[in-house]
């Protein structure tokens, strides 16, 4: 079952010029699948029919809608009590991206080098930050499935956002730990850097998943900032 979910679109939306998502649900049965499909689709919707014009309040409140559409399903349903999913969020605005994200999927900058923009919610971040472990014992923890924050699972949801200043070559990378439990940052970086073609550099990084060991949903959504078809 393919719990992950995944919006992409290089042209308007709303108020925004652009909007990328990815989310990984958690939860029994169709819950997983039900929660990550349901906070993009309220995601987009919310974005869509917002009449703000601050990319942060716009895509702050349809995170929002999307923790109170996927909660209230929860305990409408017992069938779907539990259930959450990850979400990371970009825009890019004149120059600006901008990033939003709640649980452990990631959202990537890869220039001269690649950087993690995003911020882990997750049990094993919480150690790396604390020094309990490695970032490398990190990447084979038992433990390192378990998220922090999830939307959908409580009433209210905390949401991480963070702004970046675009150079020219930049290239940015959302996706699920499908990819980045299966494929290191410098192997992600190395695809990136040597590949220009987007479609067959994703391409690429999902085969090195599945190579590797594949053994979750791998959602990629790679995205040229400065991409000029003319």
């Amino acid at each position: 079952m393919n719990q992950d979910s995944l919006f992409s679109s290089e042209l308007p939306l709303g108020n925004l010029p652009n909007l990328f998502l990815v989310a990984d649900g958690m939860g029994g049965h169709s819950a997983g699948d039900y929660a990550s499909a349901c906070t993009v689709k309220t995601i987009e919707n919310e974005v869509m029919l917002s009449e703000d014009t601050e990319p942060v309040r716009i895509i702050k409140r349809a995170i929002e809608a999307a923790n109170a559409e996927v909660y209230r399903k929860a305990k409408e349903d017992e069938a779907y009590s539990g259930m959450g999913t990850t979400v990371v969020a970009g825009t890019i605005v004149d120059g600006i991206l901008y990033v939003a994200n709640v649980g452990d999927s990631r959202l990537y900058l890869a220039g001269d080098e690649m950087m993690q923009i995003s911020r882990d919610h997750s049990l094993v971040e919480e150690m790396v930050r604390s020094g309990e472990i490695s970032e490398e014992e990190a990447r084979v923890h038992p433990d390192r499935n378990i998220i922090t924050r999830a939307v959908g699972v409580t009433q209210t949801v905390d949401i991480d956002f963070f702004e970046v200043e675009l150079m020219e070559g930049d290239k940015i990378l959302l996706c699920s730990d499908g990819l980045t439990n299966m494929v290191t940052d410098q192997e992600i970086f190395t695809t990136i850097r040597d590949i220009k073609d987007l479609e067959e550099a994703t391409e690429r990084l999902i085969k090195l998943a599945n190579h590797n060991g594949g053994k979750d949903n791998i959602t990629v959504i790679l995205v040229d900032p400065f991409f000029d078809e003319g």
